[in-house]
């Protein structure tokens, strides 16, 4: 919210912002590596590579994921105020620490295993225990901390479960075997950062035996080797276990979403994986009489190599259309990718080419009838119903609409989309029972509401279409459409109880304004609202302003509408919509 305030919406801004959280959490990442182990160099190559690893692109490139960087900057605050806990422990530093993990869950939940963090910076680099009964002191110690963290997940839990949205899980078996194979994939992508997507389709059941098996028996070998060297280097035990439970949480056992993985979900776990190859080098090299130059040069090739694989990575998030072409460009079958492509042609006009790709999702989905999928093979048919009615096909954008609600009866875009095609196709009382359903659905819908009302008016139930845009305006105060409606009622009623001249100008005014002052239509409940409080020379004035800006766009029937208004408002008279008389109530 503070960033529309200072940038509106424009993208800059709150880029700007993204950036700035992140390198917060980049510096507070090295002083916190720095002042734990005064290893300068090594905490200033950790926190290089943290800042410009391509993995991040996703989470500091997309506005929508500032849960990722806002949830880092706390993070590492946290482990900050955790560090002076540790060295000189009192009440009031474990309330703030506390405090800043609360602060962390609150930006993204993922921040439940921040404990275990914990007590593995315990281990290294404070070492503060050395044996079981060690350990379980620092377990202790952590309780309130985690008291804090998992209401947190299971609400979270709770409520991505119960949205209307929500998708049925896929096999325990697929989420097991993707979940293995997942951790294996990061690793890879974090040394090969190549051909990454804003999303990745599950594989489902399409991993091989071998596959699974081969990466559980990597991810065996390197816990026991890191616990086999956990005397001589710590650091690499922490380092792993650091990587493997800060995933846990979104590796996919518990899945949430349709992808198989995630470049957003490496954001804070990979620190752990960097931490420990760092240290590693350092240790490697620091015996060799050219060790500090060799790790040095290293670092200056790493981190540019990097640089260049993030400016690339960064240049396909500039637009959606480059975004999803990119996407389909590097993974297979990607149904979402299609879907999302293809929606972004159909509403910039390019609907022909949107309606193809929206079928080649539907044909990749479509094989596949698994629980799982019904939501998506829902929102591929009703896109694809959308993109048909912007076309004209009513009839079949109808057929496909149908079919949507079919699979997710309680999916309220697909119940939207199909009352509007209805409507346009002149099947309004059908189209009120969307428009009813969607409402049940979602009753905070302002859109829904404003079309709800504008089928209640075709209809003649008058006094329900008020009360459909008042919730409209409340909903969204600098709505539009809603106002110019209810505007239009209160000036030009047949019936005198409904007419309202004072509120109508009030509406009006606010429309026009709020639309830019050039809208002929907005323009016209204007002059008409003049009308009814009997200032006719203010009404003739806007509606001349209108009539002249319908002739200069070429629109000869407005502009015969707006001379007859003129007309009437010379005479003087008030204009009368004779369309605008109530009939029985609607509820």
């Amino acid at each position: 919210m503070l960033d529309v305030q200072m940038f509106g919406l424009a993208a800059g801004g709150h880029h700007f912002t993204n950036v700035l959280l992140h390198s917060i959490a980049v510096i507070l990442l090295f002083l916190l590596l720095r002042q734990v182990t005064g290893a300068f160099w090594a905490s200033a190559f950790v926190a290089a590579i943290f800042a410009i690893h391509p993995l991040r692109a996703e989470s500091v490139a997309w506005v929508a994921e500032r849960k990722d960087v806002l949830s880092a900057v706390f993070f590492m605050l946290t482990l900050g105020a955790y560090v002076r806990y540790a060295r000189e422990r009192s009440v009031r530093r474990y309330i703030v620490t506390a405090l800043l993990l609360a602060c962390g869950l609150m930006s993204k939940p993922m921040l439940v295993t921040v404990p275990f963090v914990l007590i593995l910076l315990d281990y290294w680099p404070l070492q503060r225990f050395a044996n079981f009964q060690g350990l379980w002191r620092m377990f202790v110690e952590k309780i309130p901390l985690i008291l804090i963290s998992v209401p947190t997940s299971i609400a979270t839990f709770l409520i991505q479960k119960r949205s209307s949205g929500a998708i049925a899980p896929l096999p325990f078996a697929w989420r097991l075997e993707n979940a293995v194979v997942s951790f294996v994939t990061y690793m890879w992508e974090m040394v090969w950062p190549v051909n990454l997507a804003v999303f990745y389709p599950h594989p489902e059941d399409h991993l091989a035996i071998w596959q699974v098996a081969l990466t559980a028996l990597v991810l065996l070998a390197i816990t026991l080797l890191v616990f086999a060297l956990r005397a001589a280097q710590p650091y690499l035990l922490v380092g792993w276990l650091w990587y493997v439970v800060m995933l846990l949480p979104v590796i996919g056992i518990v899945q949430v979403g349709l992808q198989g993985h995630a470049d957003r979900y490496t954001y804070l776990p990979q620190i752990g994986l960097y931490l420990a190859a760092i240290w590693l080098l350092a240790d490697l090299t620091g015996a060799l009489r050219f060790g500090r130059p060799m790790v040095g040069a290293t670092a200056v090739a790493v981190v540019a190599l990097l640089s260049a694989c993030a400016w690339k990575q960064v240049a396909y998030w500039k637009d959606s259309e480059t975004l999803w072409r990119r996407a389909l460009a590097v993974t297979r079958d990607n149904d979402v990718a299609q879907t999302n492509l293809g929606m972004i042609l159909a509403e910039g006009g390019r609907v022909e080419e949107g309606i193809q790709h929206l079928q080649e999702a539907l044909a990749i989905r479509s094989g596949d009838l698994h629980p799982h999928y019904t939501l998506s093979l829902a929102l591929i048919h009703s896109d694809l119903g959308y993109a048909l009615a912007r076309k004209g096909a009513l009839d079949e954008a109808i057929t496909h609409l149908r079919t949507a609600v079919g699979l997710q009866p309680n999916y309220a875009d697909a119940h939207y989309n199909l009352g509007t095609a209805l409507s346009q196709q002149g099947q309004i009382r059908e189209a009120l029972e969307e428009y009813r359903k969607t409402l049940e659905l979602r009753p905070t819908d302002a859109e829904a509401h404003t079309s709800f009302g504008n089928a209640l008016a075709q209809e003649g139930f008058i006094s329900d279409a008020m009360a459909q845009y008042e919730a409209a305006v409340r909903l969204a105060p600098d709505s539009v459409l809603p106002r110019n409606n209810l505007a239009w009622i209160l000036s030009a009623s047949p019936e005198a109880s409904v007419r309202n001249g004072a509120k109508a100008v009030e509406l009006a005014q606010q429309a026009v304004d709020y639309s830019g002052g050039e809208n002929p239509l907005f323009l016209r409940t204007l002059a008409a609202a003049y009308a009814e409080m009997g200032r006719f020379t203010d009404a003739v004035q806007i509606a001349e302003r209108a009539l002249g800006v319908a002739e200069r766009s070429n629109n000869s029937a407005g502009a015969r509408v707006l001379q007859k208004d003129l007309d009437l408002y010379r005479a003087p008279a008030p204009l009368r919509d004779s369309t605008l008389t109530n009939a029985p109530s609607n509820k």
